[in-house]
């Protein structure tokens, strides 16, 4: 498939060509809800934690005598039932993460590139680079090619000056094409891919790539 490619004016200059194994493929909404899950658990922490009766720090005393009183029989303070008592069945530090077949994750990768096509969301420029590292510079750029929403600028390579122009804006994230990831990529109201990268998506993701590799891990 063909695409515009436009300078950093925002101007027409010329075609590329895309394949479409990378970015014409039938939605599969299936595996991107299966990588973006997965991202998901692998980034949680897993720290939180609560004590259980056994734990928490008291007497084992009675509160009070087991008859005469007319109140519920209490065994000790730290029974869940009383306050400050422990808790049951409360969260315990433990890992989330878990790993999923690298062909389902090239496969979200490569549908969620071909939802942002068919929603005319991604977009092809030109080779750039911000030399100053001056926010301004970027901004500039940035009004010309969309409106100031989530934004994602995938490079072809790891460009310190571009990021550093780019890392003061909120709504802006850069991803490398060798690293993508399926959370940002999918809710990014705007996809910006380099000239260059879109080049080594089609090797990397493509037909032409025999080898299955390692993407967005």
């Amino acid at each position: 498939m063909n695409r515009t490619v436009y300078s950093i004016e925002g101007k027409e200059i010329r075609n590329i060509e895309l394949d479409d194994e990378v970015f014409n493929l039938p939605i599969n909404d299936d595996v991107i809800w299966y990588a973006i899950n997965n991202e998901l658990a692998n980034k949680r922490q897993g720290t939180a934690s609560t004590k259980d009766r056994g734990e928490v720090h008291g007497s084992n005393a009675k509160p009070y005598k087991q008859k005469g009183t007319g109140r519920a029989r209490r065994g000790d303070k730290k029974s869940p039932l009383m306050v400050g008592g422990g808790v049951v069945f409360g969260p315990k530090p433990r890992d989330y993460s878990y790993s999923i077949p690298k062909k389902a994750k090239r496969l979200a990768l490569k549908t969620i590139l071909s939802l942002k096509v068919q929603n005319d969301i991604l977009k092809i420029v030109e080779d750039f680079s911000i030399d100053s590292g001056k926010t301004k510079d970027i901004v500039k750029i940035l009004n010309n090619l969309g409106n100031k929403e989530r934004t994602i600028i995938i490079l072809n390579d790891d460009d310190h000056k571009i990021k550093r122009a780019g890392n003061n804006i909120p709504w802006l994230n850069f991803l490398s094409y060798r690293r993508l990831r399926a959370h940002d990529l999918f809710y990014a109201r705007n996809v910006i891919v380099l000239e260059s990268a879109a080049k080594s998506l089609n090797n990397f993701y493509g037909k032409t790539n025999v080898s299955e590799g390692e993407a967005g891990e």
